[in-house]
């Protein structure tokens, strides 16, 4: 992306960015046991990675699920158990932004994500 000192322009980038670009801003912070263990402060949220939600509305702070999906588009998360009610009652997943929770397990299925793991934690002992 251009480097440049303007706010403005920053945002034109960030919100004009190809998605495998956005991609990498749909990251979390990790929590104090996995920070420890793998020597990272936030990794990218990935569907099956379990979270805490850690900001917003009395209702859903401190809830903790799986993640559902990810929308790189808009930079939220679906969490399971996370749902608010329609007009007719129903209840629907409640998208929240990946800045506002924390991994607190990470969804290890992937070989190349689990080999990065533990490569970068070798590097940074």
């Amino acid at each position: 992306m251009v480097q440049s000192k303007k706010a403005r322009k920053q945002r034109k980038a960030f919100y004009n960015a190809p998605l495998h670009i956005r991609r990498k801003n749909v990251s979390s912070h990790l929590s104090e046991e996995l920070k420890k263990q793998y020597g990272f402060r936030s990794l990218q949220v990935r569907k099956g990675d379990t979270v805490r939600i850690m900001r917003g509305d009395e209702d859903i702070l401190g809830m903790e699920g799986r993640v559902a999906a990810v929308f790189t588009k808009t930079g939220r998360i679906s969490v399971d158990g996370v749902t608010v009610a329609k007009a007719d009652g129903t209840q629907t997943a409640r998208p929240v932004h990946a800045s506002k929770v924390e991994i607190i397990k990470l969804d290890l299925s992937d070989p190349k994500r689990k080999e990065k793991l533990t490569k970068a934690k070798e590097v940074s002992q």
